[in-house]
């Protein structure tokens, strides 16, 4: 957040390098782009870079206790237990405000979390539209902990297609329809691996298999790409086809349902230290605090901030019929603090945290940001505004 970098960057911003950016990623899909990209990166210093680093690493030790594990039981729903749940997910991603805390200093604070995949492959194809078009300064990377596009890459494809040579696809709801397919193009390309729609999947002699070039190709492992969400929102030919999926044997996964729903909000309300918000199940408060307006109201298993209540008060909570699925949680002031043409921009940065089997230990690999300009971080609460939108975070090293 060094201000000479900023205004280098503000200076040399045209429109249309903007555009040429944009148009060398939709090459690779073919097509526009569903999504907004920000029309910049992120430029953190190293010493928010350190404090962001250390407030992750903490978080994650946590999440790997075994009384976590515990803790976490009750959160997974019927219609998404599924057979062969390993201990840990293969990766975590952390979503942190960029914000200001109670002394006005500028600080990382945790959103959300979640043992799910996110845009693992595209923030490599990012990296390149910004480094091939606009200056990004020297000594600065979107990789973390002495990775680069190369071990990054090389570490992505073990995760995903792990140690037993299985044939592992990409599973997700009609990968066609999804904002995001952009991600599953690049990860195919890079990795090699096949992108198949649930639709496509049955059922022969107790193992899972899809149809692709005149063959039944059988499926030893996924790449789980399908939000759970969705899943319930489908007709009944999909739900009976989640029915085969989640009771196969022997079937592994990346990441496996389950840590969707451990490694989630739900696991917010167990965690500590300054980077946490203090959260609280909703339907375990005792006595609603007497500042509400200084507290969000968040759904336990949304995505993409859907159904999270900003200005509070004691009907809405109230009128919760299901208070065991919510959380109230301590709002989160974001500091505006990215100075652009369009004027001051807030932002939230996602780490992405694959597991070290070596270490024993999830490490900070790569990040992708989002940039606001309104109430809420999202491409869905900034449709007519600029500088604002998908990103990425270059870090000082």
């Amino acid at each position: 957040m060094k201000p000479s970098i900023r205004k280098q960057y503000n200076e040399a911003f045209t429109e249309a390098k903007y555009q040429a950016y944009i148009e060398f990623i939709e090459k690779i899909q073919g097509g526009a782009l569903q999504f907004r990209l920000a029309e910049t990166p992120l430029f953190l210093d190293k010493e928010f870079t350190k404090t962001l680093i250390d407030a992750g690493n903490s978080i994650c030790e946590q999440l790997t206790d075994p009384t976590l594990i515990k803790q976490t039981s009750n959160a997974i729903p019927s219609h998404a237990i599924t057979k062969n749940e390993t201990e840990l997910p293969e990766c975590l991603v952390l979503d942190f405000a960029i914000a200001s805390n109670g002394q006005q200093q500028i600080v990382p604070t945790l959103i959300e979390l979640q043992g799910f995949p996110s845009l693992f492959g595209f923030e490599i194809l990012h990296d390149q539209a910004f480094q091939s078009i606009f200056p990004t300064p020297i000594g600065y990377s979107p990789y973390l902990n002495h990775y680069n596009k190369e071990s990054y890459i090389q570490h992505f494809k073990k995760m995903v297609l792990g140690s037993n040579n299985k044939h592992t696809i990409l599973l997700e709801i009609k990968p066609e329809e999804q904002k995001t397919k952009i991600d599953f193009y690049c990860t195919r390309d890079l990795i090699g691996i096949p992108i198949v729609c649930i639709t496509e999947i049955f059922q022969k002699e107790g193992k899972l298999y899809y149809h692709r070039d005149g063959q039944d190709m059988n499926i030893g492992r996924i790449y789980n790409r399908m939000v759970f969400e969705e899943i319930q929102q489908q007709d009944q030919s999909i739900l009976d086809k989640w029915d085969l999926i989640r009771n196969t044997e022997e079937l592994e996964w990346v990441t496996h349902p389950h840590h969707f729903f451990r490694f989630s909000k739900y696991s917010m309300p167990f965690l500590k230290g300054t980077a946490v918000p203090t959260t609280q199940f909703l339907h375990l408060v005792k006595e609603l605090p007497k500042d509400l307006n200084q507290y969000i109201l968040k759904p336990l298993f949304s995505f993409a901030g859907q159904g999270v209540i900003i200005d509070l008060t004691e009907e809405i909570i109230n009128e919760i019929k299901d208070p065991e699925n919510w959380i109230l949680q301590e709002k989160v002031i974001y500091a505006p603090v990215i100075d652009t043409p369009t004027g001051p921009t807030k932002a939230e940065i996602r780490l992405f945290y694959f597991w070290n089997e070596q270490l024993k230990i999830y490490t900070a690999t790569m990040n992708l940001a989002r940039l606001s300009k309104g109430k809420m971080i999202g491409v869905n609460y900034n449709k007519t505004a600029t500088w604002v939108g998908g990103s990425l975070a270059y870090f000082e090293v």
